[in-house]
């Protein structure tokens, strides 16, 4: 079974596409992660004094779950026209999302995880953290990151420039 991650952006697309193309007739699970209210808080450093009274977090967290669930499906609807057999999966985050999707990969069992990249490079990247990085640095199982066209694009532009400073 191959763990797609998916989150509805552009590099979650092309890592869909990917994986299709990889594993074409696998069994895939569709995952996407979202983070409760209480933890996007505190996770920001905004701390609790930015909380305004209208604010209703248990109505923001169902909202949040719902839309993780609507884009878990779309996911798995996208997997299934490429050909593979797709189930959606929603996962709560309470640490990192790169922590919940590596306890989902260990909790069913899968092959191998496939996620998209930002293409985040230098001084956002570390401030930024990378998800698709900090699942290559602790995984135990093959993982897969695909950028998307235009982050693939800049990158291949970026290499060919490169060389010819180079040669």
């Amino acid at each position: 079974m191959i763990l797609i991650c998916y989150d509805g952006s552009t590099d979650a697309r092309a890592a869909l596409g990917r994986a299709a193309e990889l594993f074409s007739g696998r069994a895939a699970t569709v995952l996407t992660v979202w983070q409760p209210y209480a933890q996007v808080i505190a996770r920001e450093g905004l701390g609790f004094g930015t909380v305004s009274a209208g604010d209703d977090p248990p109505a923001i967290d169902e909202a949040s779950r719902r839309f993780a669930e609507d884009t878990a499906h779309e996911g798995a609807r996208l997997a299934g026209e490429a050909g593979m057999a797709a189930s959606p999966w929603v996962r709560e985050q309470m640490t990192t999302a790169a922590r919940a999707i590596l306890g989902e990969a260990e909790k069913l069992g899968a092959d191998a995880i496939v996620l998209g990249s930002r293409g985040r490079t230098g001084l956002k990247s570390l401030l930024l953290g990378s998800v698709s990085h900090e699942v290559i640095q602790h995984a135990d199982r093959a993982v897969v990151v695909v950028p998307s066209q235009a982050v693939a694009a800049s990158r291949a532009r970026r290499l060919h420039d490169d060389a010819i400073a180079v040669g």
